[in-house]
This record gives C-alpha cells, structure tokens and sequence, in this order.
C-alpha cells in the first residue's frame, strides 16, 4: 500500500523574489506599511522617492504571486560612510514567521555595492519586540555587537502618542557574502 502524505498539514514558508524597489512600487509599499502597525506611515511620495533615489539600499520582498510582502528601507549617512541606517523594516503578516525581515536585512548587506558597510543603526520603539529579536539575532549572525542608547525622546515627536525611539548600533563586522 502506498503511504499517503499529510501535506496539507506542513506549512512552506512563502517564496519571495528580493530585488530592488522601483518606483511602480511606492504605492504598495505604502499599503503594506499601512498594514504593518506600529510603523509610522509616511506619504506615498516618500516611497517613490525611496525607490527612486535609494534602491541600492533597499529591498523589496514579492511574492511568486505579486504581491510585496517585504520592505527594508534604508540609507547611508554622508557623514558616515561606512553606516547603513535602516530606516524601516515592514513584512506583511501574510508573510511573518519565516525569518524574511532577517534574510531582507542580509541580502541587502550582501550587496557588492554596499561591500564598505561595516555598522548597521536604526531605531527601535523599547515595546517592538519583533523588530528588537530581528536585530539581535542579525548581531549575533554577524558576530557584532548590538548596542543601545537614546535617540529620540518621545516629546520630539510633537504628540504624546509616540514611543520613544531607542538608537541600536550593530557593529563593527566583517563584510557579508554577496548575495545571489
């Protein structure tokens, strides 16, 4: 008797294409940081203007269906060029809990042109536990160190409903391996 196999019980983890942003795709990034609470949501023209002045450092996930599922934005300060900072790190909830925010993150530092980059900052609200796990454990992948201190306080935003946004420095590391 041939065995029957369950399937439709194990879940796969979705498969994306990660490439960089293009400008047909500011709308959906916005949709999809829209969707990704508590990201602040910035104006569909900031994300065309990300795709347009920035795909060299960030990443769009898509699926095999279409759809973008992912989003790493990120830019290099001038005054310190070998720094990425990460600006936002957005995946849909279709398409949590397979390590996407992390494989985002990199193949983004495995790209050639971004070869020089030897630190990682971002900020991070003290209760976004998921975005606080993706960093660490990106830390510990590149054998670098994860430091913390205060950046924005909550009373720069203007409104008392914003979290204070903690600074983390991962680094210095070694360079990542190209990404495919």
């Amino acid at each position: 008797m041939a065995s029957i196999e369950n399937t439709h019980l194990i879940q796969q983890p979705p498969v994306h294409v990660l490439r960089r942003p293009r400008p047909a795709d500011g709308a959906a990034l916005h949709r999809l940081v829209a969707d990704c609470p508590p990201l602040d949501l910035n104006s569909v023209y900031a994300y065309l203007l990300l795709c347009e002045h920035f795909p060299d450092t960030c990443v769009v996930a898509e699926s095999a269906g279409g759809n973008i599922d992912g989003l790493v934005s990120a830019y290099i300060p001038p005054a310190s060029p070998d720094t990425m900072f990460i600006w936002q790190v957005a995946v849909h909830e279709r398409a949590r809990g397979h390590g996407l925010a992390g494989a985002m993150l990199r193949h983004l530092l495995g790209r050639p042109g971004l070869a020089h980059i030897r630190q990682l900052e971002t900020t991070v609200g003290p209760d976004n536990q998921p975005s606080r796990r993706t960093f660490t454990g990106l830390a510990a992948g590149l054998g670098a160190h994860l430091a913390e201190q205060p950046l924005f306080g909550k009373q720069l935003f203007g409104h008392g409903d914003h979290d204070d946004e903690m600074l983390l420095r991962i680094g210095p590391f070694a360079s990542v391996p190209m990404a495919a």
